[in-house]
């Protein structure tokens, strides 16, 4: 049994976990255990938690409070001693957890704090308040003084068994364990060797909703109330005076007095609000959101040729979806349309703005809703169309072009490191398939797609056809290396010779001059080119079998009497079904597609990749977003 337990609380921590256990492991006092107890994290930190702790525990968000999940942490602990620690924290050095219990073994300490030392990426206000309040000297605190942290705090369990910390407050569950036991003849104890560092990175938002909580369970504990109003603000200002003062200092003014006036101006707000006003903590909806305010990085597109890379608010899951960490994004020019306002969905309605782009995606699974079956955390996965109503025979039946109620359903949105999907919408993969091969499998379900259709009008005896693809581009290579794994005689046809050069050493035949076809029993065409698309008719033989794949970019006359004379079939097809997605997750181990998979960007890089696309700088991007 040790001597002490480190409880540590999380949600959405992987950022700075692996600091903290790190520090934690290198501690020269070695007596201890960790229990971190998670609530609802759809990050990695369950992954990273579960390498390092003794013990993993999970509550519901909608269960949450800082009480109760201290409460669930130290009632599975063992130590007679139990540290608490924030996950968004690092000890200064090897001596903090020592110097932390220390205090403990006097019989009438109940409770020790350290040291808290702001962060180079906190607010400056921010890092002051923590520099005013956790000074260099050692304290006892005795009544009316009640004060304790439990980012970096420690108590003795069997005072903690005689009172848990309160479950019903929204904050301050440290002050008001406390209290109740100085109230009782015990001290509190600070202890500034033990030190640690308190990262904080919020948006202003989240500065409000911090300090509204705290001063709703001031109020509910009796430390303060509206009448506290005018004496919090007057103190707002002089701390923003003081902060003035030392920025002129170390002559930092002009870049710090934004951030100091919209911290002091958001600090005071939400204390006020909290306590003028606490309803909002009755609200369950809104009581998740003053807990779990912490979002993820998007790229949104507000606007026509506006795009930025935005913290958004976590998605909420519902029953029949899916929660999928985005490994990779595939770019397309659809992508790049959406931005300058001329896709197609925008001008039937099927999407609008604000929207985070992005159809090609692959990842793994976070959780998933209780109508979601045969999925599990951590399944990787490929995430497929939505585009039918998903109840009618068609759909149920793999065909969502026919769905009599069929309209798009809005963007996936993979340009975001979490997106929320129909479990309809999501096909597991196997384990060592590459994410990044992973995530081009829509648009080679739409391939499959278009080549089934093209196959069930072929004669009895489908082998060794003399295939044309013509453009091959992301979609046209990907037709091309399935027919030529199928056996096919295959040449692609396209202006870029680059492109063309793709297939050196594959066995593929290369050719520019579409005036060369009448050799080709089958021709596929990809680029949605009326030039193109009009020599195909012209110059494909007698009995040539036509498949459409890319969109017609133009109207344009079509002479009839050409197909039905020289008995020529042509086919279309657009978009896949699940039944092409599965067919599509089992070709991708086969097919060689380096050319398609070999240029990667970080997702804050999304300009320069739809620039790329533009300039057809490279066959295909992916954006990698996990990292």
């Amino acid at each position: 049994m040790p001597e002490t337990s480190i409880v540590i609380r999380t949600f959405n921590e992987e950022k700075y976990l692996p600091g903290l256990l790190e520090a934690v492991e290198g501690q020269e006092y070695r007596d201890f255990e960790i229990v971190v107890v998670d609530s609802g994290s759809f990050d990695r930190t369950r992954e990273i938690a579960g390498e390092h702790c003794d013990k993993l525990l999970r509550i519901s968000s909608e269960d949450f409070t800082f009480g109760y999940s201290l409460n669930v942490g130290v009632g599975a602990s063992e130590g007679r001693f139990v540290a608490m620690v924030s996950a968004h924290t690092k000890p200064l050095d090897s001596s903090w957890l020592g110097s932390l219990v220390a205090p403990l073994g006097g019989d009438r300490t109940a409770m020790t704090y350290g040291r808290q030392v702001g962060w180079e990426t906190s607010k400056f206000g921010d890092i002051q308040d923590l520099r005013r309040v956790f000074g260099p000297e050692a304290r006892t605190l005795h009544p009316p003084n009640f004060f304790a942290n439990n980012a970096n705090s420690a108590v003795r369990r069997e005072l903690w068994e005689s009172h848990p910390f309160d479950e019903t407050l929204p904050g301050l569950e440290d002050v008001e364990w406390a209290k109740y036991w100085m109230e009782r003849g015990y001290q509190v104890v600070y202890e500034p060797s033990a030190g640690i560092y308190h990262i904080h990175e919020e948006t202003w938002p989240q500065v409000r909703r911090r300090y509204y909580r705290e001063a709703v369970a001031a109020k509910s504990i009796g430390m303060s109330g509206p009448s506290n109003v005018p004496a919090e603000v007057i103190r707002e200002g002089g701390r923003f005076v003081a902060d003035l003062y030392r920025v002129v200092r170390e002559d930092d003014l002009f870049k710090r007095l934004p951030e100091i006036v919209l911290f002091r101006a958001n600090k005071a707000i939400g204390t006020a609000r909290g306590l003028l006003d606490g309803k909002v903590m009755a609200s369950p909806d809104q009581r998740r959101a003053m807990f779990f305010d912490r979002g993820f990085r998007s790229v949104v597109i507000s606007g026509r040729g506006r795009a930025a890379l935005e913290e958004t608010e976590a998605p909420r899951l519902k029953p029949g979806e899916v929660l999928v960490r985005v490994a990779y994004a595939g770019v397309s020019m659809a992508d790049v349309e959406l931005f300058e306002g001329v896709h197609g969905s925008l001008r039937d309605g099927a999407a609008a703005y604000p929207l985070v782009p992005g159809d090609e995606v692959s990842g793994w699974v976070v959780s998933a809703g209780t109508k979601v079956s045969g999925l599990s955390e951590g399944d990787p996965v490929v995430v497929g169309p939505a585009r039918g109503c998903g109840e009618c025979p068609e759909c149920e039946g793999g065909r969502p072009a026919r769905c009599t109620k069929r309209a798009e359903a809005g963007w996936t949105g993979a340009y975001a490191q979490y997106i929320a999907v129909a479990g309809r919408q999501v096909h597991r993969v196997p384990e060592d398939l590459d994410p990044k091969k992973a995530a081009l499998a829509r648009p080679l379900a739409v391939v499959m797609k278009g080549l089934g259709r093209l196959t069930r009008a072929w004669p009895a005896s489908p082998d060794n056809k003399i295939c044309a693809v013509v453009g091959v581009g992301p979609m046209g290579h990907l037709c091309a290396r399935v027919l030529a794994h199928r056996g096919h005689l295959v040449t692609v046809f396209d202006r870029d010779p680059v492109r063309l050069a793709y297939f050196d050493g594959s066995g593929i035949s290369k050719g520019q001059n579409l005036d060369e076809l009448r050799e080709f029993e089958v021709l596929v065409e990809t680029t949605g080119d009326p030039e193109a698309l009009q020599k195909m008719m012209a110059h494909s033989p007698p009995g040539a079998l036509i498949l459409l794949l890319g969109l017609p970019q133009a109207h344009q006359q079509f002479v009839f009497q050409d197909v039905v004379a020289y008995d020529k079939t042509v086919i279309g097809s657009v978009g896949s079904g699940p039944s092409d997605m599965a067919e599509a997750i089992e070709m991708l181990p086969r097919l060689e597609l380096d050319a398609l998979t070999g240029h990667v960007l970080p997702l804050d890089r999304f300009e320069q990749a739809w620039d790329g696309v533009r300039k057809r700088e490279s066959l295909k991007t992916l954006l990698e977003v996990a990292g």
